[in-house]
């Protein structure tokens, strides 16, 4: 059948409209700036490094450009935006393959698989890319995964050009006193933590075999994680762009963001056992108990707690408490007129540190059962529970005929008040618990007590404390430490 005139024209008309159809619809899928400056030449392997974005607010970033700059210098970078659930307002991101949304918040209508990030992640490197950060030459990441190759550190980052670029840190961690402690990095620009913005580079399995690979803050999980382990981040010269419109413009973003920031932090060191973060200069922050909480522990059992079984000491927050407790409780007896002296692992911890034994859980006193009276506090506590102006418990123990003071109505960290009285030149008293080191001694221990250094102030001692000591828990007690119940943990191991 032959066309006419009309018909071929009509039949080319509507094959350009198609054509012109098919290349915008193409054009609408390719990121903003790929379309005003054209794709880069990937690499002739593939990219070798997955983009992860994790650190950002959902109410105020940059995350588009970030991905935008990215695919402009290689549109078939992978991408790996991560939230804990699905951010609000929606991220405008390119709706390609290579660039993923991952929810880390398990769901019903989703496999578990769909909740691990590594699961998005199919490359030998990952960078971990902060929000307000902007890629602005090619073969950034590449380089940064030359270097990591050739080299013997973990962890290479760079720089960001934000007000606030990376900074070499030293980091200690002691689990055992569940601290943290930063300081000045000797061997720059190798270093154990990263203070500001940066990339960092590593390898994927390294990422994803750490305890909380992306927890958040993701710099603050990081290093702590990877400097436990020894890795070393090494920071390189080669700075990445900030974005031309940065993230937290507004004065109530920033605040929005630090305050959320601030909760995230707190609640992620207390996740990992982090109770005190030591700065260089100084400065300590504290993320553990206070006199408005519950102590950090709970019931104590057969005299060894729960932190102990964990290969801990005992909180460093809990140490301060009972310190602040001691040192109270010793000024309003000593004001009272009320004799006392260090008693049991009270004296041992003075004798051998000048402080509480770093695994211990309360304070013991021992004071005269005569001086009772004296004490307004210890006559109200004969007749129930007593809350001072200082917001201390003071109170009849229910275990036996001594006193408690406790740090508050609700952390139970204590001194307790050992009642003696002398019968026959030897210190009895009434309440006998089953411990080695309860037993009555001679008075000429307390004739005279002497003072000895205990948690930050003078305390009264037993004079000639060594065999006062030696009488309690035997022979050569302070120069071998060991825990309250070694048959059922030993410092040694062997319990």
């Amino acid at each position: 059948m032959r066309l006419t005139r009309c018909q071929a024209a009509l039949a080319a008309a509507i094959t350009l409209n198609l054509l012109v159809f098919f290349y915008v619809s193409w054009l609408q899928h390719q990121p903003r700036n790929s379309r005003a400056r054209g794709p880069r030449r990937a690499s002739a392997s593939g990219p070798r490094v997955t983009v992860v974005v994790r650190e950002f607010e959902a109410f105020d970033n940059a995350v588009p450009e970030l991905v935008d700059s990215f695919l402009q210098q290689d549109p078939t970078q992978p991408v790996v935006v991560v939230a804990d659930t699905l951010p609000y307002p929606p991220l405008a991101l390119p709706r390609i393959p290579n660039v993923r949304l991952a929810l880390l918040q398990p769901a019903l209508d989703r496999p578990a698989a769909a909740s691990r990030p590594e699961t998005y992640v199919a490359t030998e490197f990952v960078a971990l890319v902060p929000d307000g950060a902007r890629a602005d030459a090619l073969g950034q990441l590449e380089r940064m995964a030359e270097v990591l190759r050739a080299g013997s550190a973990r962890l290479v980052a760079a720089p960001v050009a934000t007000a606030n670029p990376a900074r070499c840190l030293a980091l200690n961690i002691s689990l055992r006193e569940w601290t943290a402690r930063y300081g000045q990095a000797p061997t720059a620009p190798r270093c154990d933590a990263l203070d500001g913005d940066a990339v960092v580079l590593l390898r994927s399995r390294d990422l994803f075999n750490l305890s909380a690979p992306l927890a958040r803050p993701v710099s603050t999980s990081l290093f702590l994680q990877t400097a436990l382990r020894g890795w070393v981040v090494q920071l390189l010269d080669l700075p990445f762009a900030a974005a031309s419109q940065p993230p937290l413009a507004t004065a109530h973003a920033r605040w929005k963001a630090e305050r959320e920031g601030r909760t995230r932090r707190a609640a992620l060191l207390h996740s990992l056992g982090i109770r005190l973060v030591s700065w260089e200069g100084g400065r300590l922050e504290w993320f553990g108990c206070t006199k408005e909480t519950t102590r950090c522990f709970g019931t104590v059992v057969g005299d060894t707690p729960a932190y102990l079984y964990e290969e801990r000491w005992t909180p460093p927050c809990c140490l301060r408490a009972l310190r602040e407790t001691a040192r109270y409780v010793v000024g309003v007896l000593e004001a009272a007129g009320v004799r006392y002296w260090l008693e049991g692992g009270s004296l041992l911890g003075a004798a051998r540190h000048g402080d509480i034994i770093p695994w211990d859980y309360d304070v013991d006193l021992g004071i005269y059962l005569e001086d009772v009276g004296n004490c307004e506090q210890l006559r109200g506590a004969e007749a129930g529970s007593v809350v001072d102006e200082r917001g201390f418990v003071w109170e009849k123990a229910v275990e036996g005929d001594f006193f408690r003071v406790q740090y508050s109505e609700s952390n139970h960290l204590h001194v307790d008040l050992w009642p003696f009285y002398p019968r026959n030149g030897v210190m009895t008293k009434d309440t006998w618990l089953d411990h080695r080191q309860d037993v009555e001694f001679p008075e000429h221990f307390l004739q005279p007590l002497v003072p000895l250094p205990f948690a930050g102030f003078m305390a009264q001692a037993p004079n000639n404390y060594r065999r006062f000591l030696e009488l309690k828990f035997g022979p050569g007690v302070i120069e071998n430490p060991e825990y309250p119940n070694p048959a059922l943990l030993s410092l040694t191991g062997s319990g």
